[in-house]
Formats: structure tokens, C-alpha cells, sequence
């Protein structure tokens, strides 16, 4: 897997953000078979910032409904809360 396969998304929360500012961590939505050495490798390569530690969850997708008597289902993914140097910052606008 190619940096731009592992990494699809940074996500942007009101959690995250309070997570961003006070513990200089940033939540990443990251391919469900990447591992946290391959996330590590490729948020400094995509932002240009150093690691320190990478925390990985499995997010059940959640029942849909849209209108209709027959219920679907988001698709799973992979939540990574990356903590990053003292100093180092993710430019997110």
C-alpha cells in the first residue's frame, strides 16, 4: 500500500480538535488493513511531522435507513489517534 491508500481522512471533531490542541494529538480514518507502523510512516510522510505514539480502533459501522422497510449498514473502519512531537502541528484548513 501506497501513503495515499493507508491514509483516507483526517478527521474533524470537537473532540479532536480539544485532543489537538491540548494533547497534540489528531484523529486519522486510516485503511481497515494498514497496521500502526505503516500509519506512522505515512502521516510523517504526508505532513512532514514526527510520531510519538499510535493508538488504533476498529469502528463497527453503524444501521442505516433511508425511507425504505430494508436497513443497511455504514461500512467498518479504522479510527488511529496520532500524538505527535512537542511543536510539531497539522495544518487542517
Amino acid at each position: 500500500m501506497n501513503t495515499f491508500e493507508i491514509i483516507k481522512t483526517v478527521r474533524l471533531t470537537e473532540k479532536g480538535t480539544r485532543q489537538s490542541e491540548k494533547l497534540n494529538q489528531y484523529t486519522v480514518v486510516a485503511d481497515r488493513l494498514a497496521n500502526k507502523t505503516q500509519i506512522r510512516n505515512a502521516v510523517q510522510e504526508l505532513f512532514k511531522v514526527k510520531v510519538i505514539k499510535v493508538n488504533t480502533m476498529n469502528v463497527r459501522g453503524k444501521a442505516r435507513r433511508q425511507r425504505t422497510a430494508q436497513a443497511g449498514r455504514a461500512s467498518n473502519w479504522k479510527k488511529a489517534i496520532v500524538t505527535l512531537k512537542d511543536g510539531d502541528k497539522i495544518n487542517l484548513t
